[in-house]
């Protein structure tokens, strides 16, 4: 009776964060995601601080939120985390018209994100 239980997205030694409606076209977003994908969550941290991309303070927030869940939810140890993956998706577009010469419309199209960030752990390296 009733529903089955939906299956874990994430394995054992993950963890992950999740956001949504990111002011900025996914294009842009991936470049500052690029950044930090297979990096240590530390360095990461650290490289998204003295980044120079206004989005790189939102990246930052989804990134100390996933490593939050990591040692919270999971108790998985903080100083051997990974971020294993950033995916950006798009999601909807705000459309706005700007008034042109000779009573004509140009179309202004404003792009938002979606993105999801997956911490690690890593394996001890023998």
């Amino acid at each position: 009776m009733g529903q089955k239980a939906n299956e874990k997205k994430t394995k054992e030694n993950e963890a992950r964060a999740y956001a949504k409606y990111l002011r900025t076209s996914p294009q842009k977003l991936n470049l500052v995601a690029q950044m930090i994908r297979g990096k240590n969550a530390g360095k990461a941290l650290i490289d998204l601080d003295f980044n120079s991309r206004r989005i790189a303070g939102d990246v930052k927030k989804v990134l100390q939120s996933a490593v939050a869940n990591a040692e919270n939810n999971h108790g998985l140890d903080v100083d051997r985390l990974v971020v294993a993956e950033a995916t950006v998706g798009k999601t909807m577009t705000m459309k706005r018209f700007r008034a042109r010469a000779r009573g004509r419309a140009a179309r202004i199209e404003k792009k938002f994100s979606n993105l999801t960030i997956i911490v690690r752990e890593a394996e001890e390296e023998a």
